[in-house]
């Protein structure tokens, strides 16, 4: 059985990309409220470019490579899925909800029996 490991090897570079996308972040939450009193359009603007900023330093660094092939590969493997037909979900939804239904049936008899066993048989309660 042969496993393959990962080794991420963060560098000093990259981790100062990471610290100034999470500046700019804060940068950007801290304008928009600082810039209350000059209108939406500047607090809406400052958040926005911020974030946007904010983002593309992360896309450069490692970690934002990693996430892109991330994305990559999950949408790959998306593409693979075979979906069920109409009529196939369909009939997969009758199904469950027919079997949630003869559940809930069986659970009220057996709630039912035991609570005529209990407080009628055996301990002679009557209702």
């Amino acid at each position: 059985m042969a496993t393959s490991q990962v080794e991420t090897v963060t560098t000093g570079a990259d981790k100062a990309k990471l610290g100034v996308a999470a500046a700019l972040v804060i940068a950007a939450l801290a304008g928009f409220y600082l810039l209350g009193k000059q209108g939406p359009y500047a607090q809406w603007g400052v958040l926005v470019v911020g974030i946007a900023a904010a983002f593309v330093v992360f896309m450069t660094s490692e970690s934002g490579k990693e996430f892109i092939a991330f994305g990559r590969d999950s949408w790959k493997e998306v593409k693979k899925v075979v979906w069920p037909t109409r009529k196939e979900a369909i009939q997969m939804t009758a199904y469950v909800i027919a079997f949630c239904a003869v559940m809930a049936i069986f659970l009220w008899l057996t709630d039912k029996t035991l609570e005529w066993l209990f407080y009628d048989v055996i301990l002679g309660w009557k209702k």
